[in-house]
């Protein structure tokens, strides 16, 4: 069922925009479903705080058919917000002092900005991480995509992220490792995922600390993990939450900031992302910024409205797969009290009864 509408969000009126069904609470109330609650910790900074609850809100909303969904968007007070998103978050947001009294059903952790290589130095490490412990002893599962992936393996797992060298950001082929797990049982062998990140955990990282790889890319490196118990956390590198014009606006906004100064190099292009027409309108904004820089002449504008049609989602159904896969599982384990994290025959060392930690032969 759809994601039921029980505040005032403007994601929900978005949401309806854009044609997906978004349920009133009236309505919620008069169907005998079940009812599962989604936390969303959304870390990321002012500019992409919208955007990103919309990208998980509707993920969400189209994963699974068998419940009703209430999204609870959350964040930390220890980000930096402008007045503006501030008043948003008073205003939309729930206290994480709630969330922990009503309880949930699951957690999704976004990726946030960083300053620094040390993630433990962040403003943010400590809220993350008491909310994290929470989640693992109160909630069945918790989904942590890109810096927050990389946050548990550093917290609970001991493992610290590698600089890249490079921003690795783009669209890529991943294959399914292991077909025997239930997230991805049923979905394609092959399918792509954007990525975007300056640093990576590497397959030997997530091997040494006991967790189960189950999609990777021999360009992008590990895209899905789960945690050694195969549930209760679930580990995203890649971005299949993305918008087709994710990476597009992403692109636009290094672009201009090459040419206000802020950055030294012109970007590179985000990997098999653009087509061969749209590479060509591209490959001539760049020479045109280039000359205009060099003249002292008025920059051009960016060529959005030429690229925007010329686009393909190809990761969108494969993540919308993944993740009702995920609350399917969810649904089957948690308890119908929230505040409880399993029902009462339900193993927390092996919630999906497949014996994941049994010693491999």
């Amino acid at each position: 069922m759809p994601i039921v509408a029980h505040n005032d969000l403007p994601t929900f009126e978005r949401l309806r925009e854009e044609g997906h069904k978004i349920l009133e609470p009236d309505h919620a109330l008069q169907q005998d479903i079940r009812e599962l609650h989604i936390g969303l910790l959304n870390m990321m900074p002012d500019a992409a705080l919208a955007a990103t609850e919309r990208q998980f809100f509707r993920l969400i909303g189209q994963s699974n058919q068998i419940a009703q969904f209430y999204v609870h968007p959350f964040t930390l007070d220890a980000l930096d917000r402008g007045p503006i998103i501030r008043e948003y978050v008073e205003r939309y947001y729930e206290p994480f002092e709630t969330i922990r009294a009503e309880g949930l059903d699951a957690l999704v952790i976004t990726g946030a900005n960083v300053t620094g290589p040390d993630l433990a130095s962040q403003t943010f490490w400590g809220p993350l991480i008491e909310v994290v412990d929470w989640a693992y002893h109160n909630v069945s599962s918790t989904l942590c995509s890109c810096l927050a992936t990389h946050a548990v393996l550093q917290f609970r797992y001991g493992q610290r992220r590698r600089p890249l060298g490079e921003k690795r950001w783009g669209v890529y082929v991943h294959r399914v490792i292991d077909r025997s797990h239930p997230l991805v049982s049923s979905v394609n062998t092959r399918f792509d995922v954007p990525h975007s990140r300056f640093n990576e955990i590497g397959r030997d990282q997530f091997e040494a600390a006991g967790l189960h790889i189950l999609a990777e890319s021999e360009e992008a490196g590990v895209h899905l993990a789960v945690s050694p118990d195969g549930f209760r956390q679930v580990f995203f590198q890649g971005h299949p939450e993305y918008d087709i014009i994710s990476l597009l606006k992403e692109y636009k906004r290094e672009v201009n900031r090459f040419a206000a100064g802020e950055r030294d190099q012109y970007p590179p292009v985000p990997e098999n992302y653009f087509g061969v027409q749209s590479r060509a309108i591209l490959d001539e904004h760049r020479e045109r910024i280039l000359d205009a820089l060099d003249q002292g002449r008025d920059l051009p504008t960016f060529p959005e409205q030429h690229i925007v049609d010329r686009l393909d989602n190809t990761w969108h159904d494969s993540g919308e797969g993944v993740l009702g896969n995920w609350m399917g599982l969810i649904y089957q384990v948690t308890h119908n009290d929230r505040r409880l994290p399993f029902m009462s025959h339900v193993d927390p060392d092996d919630p999906l009864a497949l014996s994941w930690r049994r010693p491999r032969g």
